[in-house]
C-alpha cells in the first residue's frame, strides 16, 4: 500500500513535471489500485497451484523491477503504464499473503489478530507512502521516490523468502489455471475501470468510451457463463457465492470501498491546490490516517467476536459517510482541525472496520483450499474499488466545475458521488446482510 499512498500525494505534483494535466496525472494515482486490483482475482489461483509462499516471492521480484523502471520514465502516459505493471506484482503479493495467515491460523480469536494486523497495513502503508513524496519528490528529483521503492521491496521481499515459512506443498500442485477466465475477469475489470477513469480526461464524446465500456461489460458477462458452464479449476469457484449474505456482502463492500478512495483523494487534492499545501505537510495530515487505521483494524478484530458483522460493515460504511460529509461541506479556507482531521479519523476506522470483518468473514465461509481465492475476491475489492471511485468521481468533478473555472464546486459534487456510495453500503449492510457473529477459539 506504500505506492498508494505516494501516488495520492506526489500524482499532481509530478504530473506537472511531466508536463501532465490534472485529469491526466490522476491516472498516475489510479493505475496503481486498478491492475493491483484486477489481477488480484487470479493471484489465489496461482498460489494454490505453485505455493503461496512462491507466488509472493516471484511477484515481489515483478514489483521491484517495475518500480526501478518507473524512475526512468519521461511521460505521464509511461509512467503510469510502468505504475500499473508494479501493481500486478502488488496483486499476487495480497491473497497470497492473507492465505498464509488464514491457512497458519484456524478460524477464531488468533486468526481474527492476524488478519486484524493484515488490515492495519492498509493505512500504514498509505501514510507512510504519502510521507516519502515530503523527501524523494518536493527536495529531490521525483524519479528517487520510485528507486526508493525498489530498494525497499528489494530488502522486504528477501526477508520473505528467509524468514515465513511455506504452507509445504501447494493444494493443487500440478493443477490448471483457468487461463480464459483469468482473460474475460482481468479483462472486463481493466476495461471497465479504463473506461471511468479515462472519461475525467477525454469526456465522454469519444466513441471509443462507449466502444470499450460495452465490451468491458461483455467481457465480464462471459466471465460469469464461463465460469459457471465450462472452466474446470474456476479462478472464482460459484460455490463460493453460496453462503447466505456472501454476495451481498461483496457489493456493499465494493460501494464502500469506492467511497473510501473518492475522500482520501478529494483531502488530498483539497489540501494541494486550493489550500496550497507542501508536499510534507500533506504527508502530515495524512498521519492520523495511520495511526487511527491500525487501532481501527485491531478494534474489527476484537468487536467481530462479539457483533454482528452486518453491524461492523454498517458502522463503517456510516464512519465513511460522516467522513465525505465532512469534506463536501467545509470551506475553502479553514483550519485542518476543524473539518478535516476528523475526516480523517474516521476515513481510517470505515475501510478498516469494512476490510477485517469482510476478511474475516470470507476465509471462514470458504474451505482450507479455497483461502486464496477468498483473499483474492476481497483483495479484489479493496484495490478496486479505490481505484474505480476515483472514475466515477472525476467524471462528475470534470463535467461540473465549469470547464475548470470553479475546481471546488466540482470537488464538492465528486464528494457528492462518495457520499451516496457509502450510504448505499450502509443501507445493503443494514437491509440484507445476515451474518451470526463469529465467536470461535482457536480450533473450537
Amino acid at each position: 500500500m506504500i505506492p498508494y499512498g505516494a501516488g495520492i500525494n506526489a500524482g499532481l505534483e509530478i504530473g506537472k513535471r511531466l508536463g501532465g494535466t490534472p485529469a491526466q496525472s490522476t491516472w498516475i494515482v489510479a493505475s496503481y489500485p486498478l491492475t493491483q486490483g484486477a489481477f488480484v482475482l487470479m493471484g489465489g489461483r496461482l498460489g494454490a497451484v505453485y505455493g503461496h509462499k512462491n507466488t509472493v516471492v516471484v511477484a515481489g521480484m515483478f514489483w521491484v523491477l517495475f518500480h526501478l523502471v518507473s524512475g526512468f520514465m519521461k511521460s505521464v502516459i509511461t509512467l503510469s503504464i510502468m505504475r500499473g505493471l508494479s501493481g500486478i506484482g502488488g496483486a499476487f503479493v495480497v491473497p497470497n499473503a492473507i492465505a498464509l495467515l488464514t491457512i497458519t491460523f484456524p478460524p477464531g480469536k488468533m486468526r481474527n489478530i492476524t488478519v486484524g494486523f493484515f488490515g492495519a497495513m492498509a493505512p500504514t502503508g498509505a501514510s507512510l507512502g504519502s510521507l516519502l513524496p515530503g523527501f524523494f519528490v518536493q527536495l529531490l528529483p521525483w524519479k528517487w521516490l520510485f528507486f526508493f521503492l525498489a530498494i525497499l521491496g528489494a530488502i522486504t521481499f528477501a526477508l520473505f523468502a528467509f524468514v515465513v515459512p511455506g504452507e509445504g506443498e501447494p493444494f493443487d500442485k500440478g493443477g490448471s489455471i483457468d487461463y480464459v477466465g483469468s482473460y474475460l475477469g482481468v479483462g472486463g475489470l481493466v476495461l471497465f475501470n479504463f473506461v471511468w477513469n479515462q472519461a475525467p480526461v477525454v469526456g465522454w464524446k469519444e466513441p471509443y468510451e462507449y466502444a470499450l465500456l460495452i465490451v468491458s461489460i461483455l467481457h465480464l458477462l462471459a466471465f460469469v457463463i464461463w465460469e459457471w458452464k465450462f472452466a474446470k479449476g474456476p479462478i472464482l469457484p460459484l460455490d463460493i457465492w453460496s453462503a447466505p449474505s456472501f454476495g451481498m456482502m461483496i457489493i456493499s463492500s465494493f460501494s464502500a470501498f469506492m467511497s473510501t478512495g473518492i475522500a482520501i483523494w478529494y483531502m488530498s487534492v483539497w489540501n494541494l491546490e486550493v489550500r496550497q499545501y507542501t508536499l510534507l505537510s500533506n504527508a502530515a495530515a495524512f498521519s492520523a490516517l495511520g495511526v487511527c487505521g491500525v487501532a481501527a483494524a485491531m478494534v474489527s478484530a476484537k468487536v467481530i467476536r462479539w457483533v454482528p458483522a452486518q453491524h461492523i460493515m454498517a458502522m463503517g460504511s456510516l464512519a465513511s459517510c460522516v467522513a465525505l460529509i465532512l469534506i463536501a461541506t467545509m470551506p475553502e479556507q479553514q483550519t485542518y482541525w476543524a473539518q478535516v482531521f476528523p475526516a480523517m479519523i474516521l476515513t481510517a476506522f470505515g475501510p478498516d472496520l469494512l476490510f477485517t470483518a469482510a476478511q474475516i468473514i470470507a476465509s471462514n465461509t470458504v474451505k482450507r483450499h479455497q483461502q486464496g481465492v477468498a483473499g483474492s475476491l476481497i483483495g479484489t475489492l479493496l484495490s478496486y474499488g479505490l481505484s474505480t471511485g476515483l472514475g466515477f468521481a472525476g467524471t462528475v468533478e470534470v463535467y461540473t466545475n465549469g470547464h475548470g473555472r470553479d475546481v471546488v464546486r466540482g470537488y464538492r459534487n465528486a464528494l457528492y458521488v462518495g457520499i451516496g456510495l457509502a450510504a448505499i453500503a450502509m443501507v445493503l449492510a443494514v437491509l440484507f446482510i445476515r451474518i451470526l457473529k463469529d465467536q470461535r477459539y482457536g480450533g473450537r
